[in-house]
């Protein structure tokens, strides 16, 4: 079995500030599923779209052993996920290849009266210094995106690019040659790029996202996330609404700095 290098979603830590982190998507005009509590110790609630999704998680305040993972990881666009049919399976090709990834492990959180399960290979933490990186089975799909509305007043219908500065951007690319093979990561001006299905990881100079973005983040890190709506105009009505000012709007694409996206630059784009 080989991987393949499909979004399945993206997420943005906010450890114990959750509340501050659904007020600010919600100011965003994104509409939010209710509250989830994994058996793992932390709390969610999505951005669904059809395809791929936004997940804000943090500390679950109830929970007796909080997330250790996630106190470890800085705040904002933290996690990169990856979609696979078959975790175990996956693992195995993965091991194999020489892949720096964690055995499969498995969470759930309750939803309603049944409960949403799922199967996880993570890769080590000692080769992505700039967020987690990790493979998701969906082993109860239909209870993630059965029931809940993927309207989003933003018009936001699915995530189109995920940017990382790195100040190596060839050396961070290494890890995803090993996870997907040579051919998947192509170079481009100023980093490397590999197709994650519709979507697109970006790993580029800390200088050229500051260039496409206006901001990166010092040191390196996930840096900005792309967003693909149904039209801008609806968009920068939302955003009018909510009284959120663009750091670039120049007719083709709407640019937010990263204090309006709870640390995560954001760019919606048609």
């Amino acid at each position: 079995m080989s991987a393949e290098p499909v979004l399945d979603h993206v997420v943005v830590n906010a450890r114990q500030e959750f509340g501050a982190a659904e007020e600010c998507y919600r100011r965003l005009s994104f509409t939010l599923t209710p509250l989830g509590r994994h058996s793992l110790g932390s709390i969610n609630r999505l951005a669904l779209f059809p395809r791929d999704y936004l997940e804000l998680v943090g500390i679950d305040p109830q929970a007796t052993a909080p997330r250790a993972e996630l106190l470890a990881s800085p705040l904002g666009l933290n996690g990169l996920v990856f979609a696979t049919e078959d975790a175990a399976a996956l693992h195995r090709a993965l091991v194999a290849r020489g892949a720096p990834v964690e055995p499969p492990a498995d969470f759930s959180r309750p939803q309603g009266t049944a409960e949403a399960r799922f199967r996880v290979v993570r890769v080590a933490a000692s080769h992505t210094p700039y967020g987690r990186v990790y493979f998701c089975q969906h082993l109860t799909r239909g209870l993630v995106w059965g029931a809940a509305a993927h309207a989003h007043a933003n018009g936001a219908v699915a995530v189109a690019r995920v940017a990382i500065a790195a100040p190596d951007p060839v050396a961070a690319g290494a890890l995803y040659r090993s996870l997907f093979g040579d051919d998947a990561v192509a170079e481009v001006p100023g980093g490397v790029a590999l197709a994650m299905g519709a979507a697109r990881l970006e790993i580029l100079a800390p200088a050229r996202i500051a260039q496409q973005f206006g901001a990166a983040p010092a040191g390196g890190g996930m840096a900005a996330l792309t967003l693909r709506t149904t039209s801008l105009d609806r968009t920068r009505r939302a955003l009018e609404a909510a009284g959120l000012r663009p750091a670039r709007d120049d007719g083709a694409r709407i640019v937010l700095p990263p204090a309006a996206g709870f640390g995560a630059i954001l760019e919606f784009v048609a």
